[in-house]
C-alpha cells in the first residue's frame, strides 16, 4: 500500500518510519518541499514529495501538521482518498477556535469539512509518538494495546485498522466521526495504555464533561 504523509514533524516521521518497517511505500511531504526533507528521507528510507505529490501517491493520506494549518492543505487531491486525522487540539498553538471550546465540533469534523469529497477517519491521535514506535506487539499477544479510531465510512475505517493491526495495535471503534471527542487531548482515554476491553469500556463511559489534568498522560 502507498501512504501518502502531509506533515514531517514527529508524528508524520513516526507513522512513515513504521509504514516502511512493514513493507509499504511511503512518501513523505511539508510545506516547505522536499529538498528540505533530504536527511529525514534517507534515514526512513521513505520518499520525498510536495503535499500535492504525496496526495495523489498515497492510497492513504496521513495528515500530521497542526490543526491550525489545516485549511491549508488542497482538497482537490484527496477526493475519493482515505484520510487519517492525527490531530489534537492545542489553544496555545493554534489559537482559541470556538466551536471545539464548545465543543460543537471535532477536530477531525473540521477538517473533513475542508476535505469534503475524502474518507476521513480519526486515528493515532492517543498514543504518543515514541510509544507507537516501540509498543507495538504481534496479534493476539496478552495485554495487547489497544488504539481508537472513528469515522463514517466503514470501508476506510476498515483499512485503517489493519494498518494499526499491522503496526502492532488492537483496534477499538468508536463509532462515527462526531464520536471522536471521546479520545481527543485530555480525554480519559487519551495516550493511556489500555487493552481492547478497557480501552472500549473507558470510551463507553467518557461523557462530555470529563477531562483528566493537563498533561498528566505525559509519563
Amino acid at each position: 500500500m502507498n501512504i501518502g504523509v502531509i506533515g514531517a514533524g514527529q508524528v508524520g516521521r513516526a507513522i512513515a518510519g513504521l509504514g516502511v518497517r512493514h513493507g509499504h511505500k511511503v512518501m513523505l511531504s511539508n510545506s516547505r518541499g522536499p529538498e528540505t526533507l533530504a536527511a529525514i528521507v534517507t534515514a526512513i528510507g521513505c520518499e520525498a514529495g510536495t503535499v500535492e505529490q504525496a496526495a495523489a501517491f498515497g492510497d492513504i493520506i496521513v495528515v500530521a501538521i497542526p490543526l491550525k494549518s489545516i485549511l491549508a492543505i488542497p482538497a482537490a487531491p484527496l477526493a475519493g482518498k482515505i484520510v487519517v486525522d492525527t490531530n489534537n487540539y492545542y489553544p496555545d498553538r493554534d489559537g482559541h477556535i470556538p466551536e471545539l471550546d464548545a465543543q460543537a465540533t471535532t477536530t477531525s469534523e473540521t477538517l473533513a469539512r475542508h476535505i469534503p469529497a475524502a474518507r476521513t477517519v480519526k486515528a493515532f491521535n492517543a498514543i504518543m509518538m515514541r510509544d507507537l514506535e516501540g509498543d507495538g506487539r504481534p496479534s493476539g499477544s496478552p495485554g495487547r494495546r489497544a488504539l481508537p479510531i472513528a469515522g463514517d465510512d466503514r470501508e476506510a475505517k476498515r483499512v485503517v485498522a489493519d494498518l494499526l493491526d499491522q503496526f502492532g495495535y488492537d483496534v477499538v471503534n468508536a463509532g462515527a466521526l462526531a464520536e471522536g471527542w471521546r479520545f481527543e487531548r485530555a480525554r480519559p482515554a487519551y495516550c493511556v495504555p489500555l487493552d481492547r476491553a478497557a480501552l472500549s469500556a473507558t470510551l463507553a463511559a467518557t461523557t462530555r464533561h470529563d477531562f483528566v489534568a493537563e498533561g498528566s498522560w505525559r509519563r
